[in-house]
């Protein structure tokens, strides 16, 4: 059998921003898979949420409340992660928000949080996590959650694309760096899902026209189609794809007039 193997099986995976919405859908999907899953995210409730579906489904799951964009959490967190856990196999860099000013609006506070949020939170856990990698010996999968907004200029804001455009870049510098390590480092960039943080957007339909209309799918996303790309990566299926972004958008990155 030439098929490689899409299973997690043994495989220890840390996931930020895991609450909710796609953190919580790719939680959900690498426990299916397999994996032993540590949920990140500083809302506990939601945490124990996501907890209790995987556990609940027979997968293994436990979580931390961290705030990923202080460092000290970030090494306290990986440090009771190895001795609970005893190695990191995949991260999964999903932690993210959108403060929604035009450019002429954007105050200092909402960049640094923005920045601070989307780029620098997975810098932080990539080099923490990378270097537990290193030292393992065994390599390893990072995988970011970018957008189509670090492809596309979107009415989605100037700091958010930025943010997310950097992450992208910053993916194929690591996997350039750590890839003599075996440390493979990709992204994703989502379209519009139908995620909590998108309903009320999503539910105004002249705002849903226009992102449909260039959208040759025709349609929003469902979280579930997040999972396959996601699991793709960071199995033995993509054992050779490093320093890629993957937009799963329904075609909205190739549309044309």
């Amino acid at each position: 059998m030439e098929l490689p193997s899409f299973a997690l099986t043994g495989n220890t995976a840390i996931v930020t921003g895991a609450g909710r919405g796609i953190g919580k859908a790719l939680a959900v999907g690498l426990a299916e898979a397999g994996a032993e899953v540590i949920l990140l995210s500083r809302t506990e409730e939601e945490l124990k949420e996501t907890a209790r579906r995987i556990n609940d489904r027979g997968g293994e799951a436990y979580y931390l409340t961290v705030d990923v964009t202080d460092r000290e959490q970030i090494r306290e967190a990986i440090e009771q992660i190895k001795k609970k856990s005893g190695k990191i196999d995949i991260l999964i860099n999903n932690a993210g928000m959108n403060i929604r000013s035009k450019a002429e609006d954007v105050t200092d506070s909402e960049w640094e949080t923005i920045m601070d949020t989307n780029l620098k939170s997975a810098f932080m856990m990539s080099q923490e996590v990378g270097k537990v990698m290193k030292e393992q010996g065994t390599g390893g999968s990072i995988l970011s959650v970018s957008s189509v907004a670090g492809q596309t200029a979107l009415r989605t804001g100037v700091a958010y694309g930025a943010s997310k455009a950097a992450l992208i870049q910053m993916t194929k510098i690591l996997a350039f760096e750590w890839g003599k390590d075996g440390i493979r480092v990709n992204s994703i960039g989502p379209w519009y899902f139908d995620t909590p943080l998108t309903e009320k957007l999503l539910s105004d339909e002249e705002y849903l026209r226009d992102i449909l209309a260039v959208t040759p799918l025709n349609r929003v996303g469902q979280l579930k189609e997040l999972i396959g790309p996601a699991v793709f990566f960071v199995s033995e299926a993509g054992s050779y794809v490093t320093g890629q972004t993957l937009f799963v958008d329904g075609g909205m990155t190739i549309h044309g007039f």
